[in-house]
């Protein structure tokens, strides 16, 4: 018995050494496009989160670094956490999408990076390029009361690559207001204070369709308080 005890001890010992624990992950890492199909622009956006991080990269399905930063001075000493960058948005008249898909291919892109204490940290996120259409939306005022209307998203943009697009959700603004429904909603109404608190005249409000995969895409409105 003692000899069967002595056994797996070694066996653990030598099962011990040849594992190595995963490196921690990111709370959370995104990397979305944003289409604003009233301004007919695009842009690659990014969000990740972690505790205490000192530096950060991005790293492409083809191996190629597309991003990284390094906290500095006390960011360096005390890390950082969330992190939102938007890209820029060129207009799709000028750059065509095509080109501007091909800078960033669908797949999972690592994020690499390295806490305040030398922990490594690594996770991935998924980029695809099923963006949806722009929801058509409409608005109706009458006093104190205003609801915002859109229609409901099942496909891409004309042009757009075809992908089978899934909707989550919509997202409301009217600055600051914000609020995100199911994908089964097609209205919102403002609440009354907030009417109340908006100046006489015309406001703009967008309305996003999120589609599962991450990607967004806006449509822009307008109504008129009295």
């Amino acid at each position: 018995m003692r000899h069967k005890g002595l056994l797996c001890i070694l066996l653990l010992g030598v099962v011990g050494l040849g594992m190595s624990a995963p490196a921690p992950k990111f709370e959370e890492t995104r990397i979305f496009i944003e289409y604003n199909s009233t301004d007919n622009d695009l842009g690659f956006h990014v969000f990740l989160d972690a505790e205490e991080w000192r530096t950060v990269r991005i790293v492409n399905p083809s191996g190629t670094t597309i991003f990284d930063v390094t906290g500095k001075g006390p960011y360096g000493n005390l890390g950082l956490s969330e992190l939102f960058t938007e890209g820029a948005e060129p207009n799709l008249d000028t750059f065509p999408l095509n080109n501007l898909l091909a800078l960033f291919p669908e797949g999972k892109y690592k994020f690499i990076g390295e806490t305040v204490d030398g922990a490594r940290l690594q996770s991935t996120g998924s980029l695809t390029h099923a963006v949806p259409a722009g929801p058509v939306v409409s608005s109706e005022v009458n006093g104190d009361t205003v609801v915002i209307r859109w229609s409901a998203v099942t496909g891409p943009p004309p042009g757009f690559p075809q992908r089978t697009i899934d909707i989550v959700g919509y997202q409301i603004i009217v600055d600051p207001f914000q609020v995100t429904l199911p994908a089964t909603s097609r209205e919102v109404t403002l609440p009354r204070e907030f009417v109340q608190s908006l100046p006489r005249g015309e406001h703009g409000f967008e309305v996003l369709a999120i589609e599962v995969g991450g990607n967004q895409t806006i449509t822009a409105g307008s109504f008129a308080t009295p």
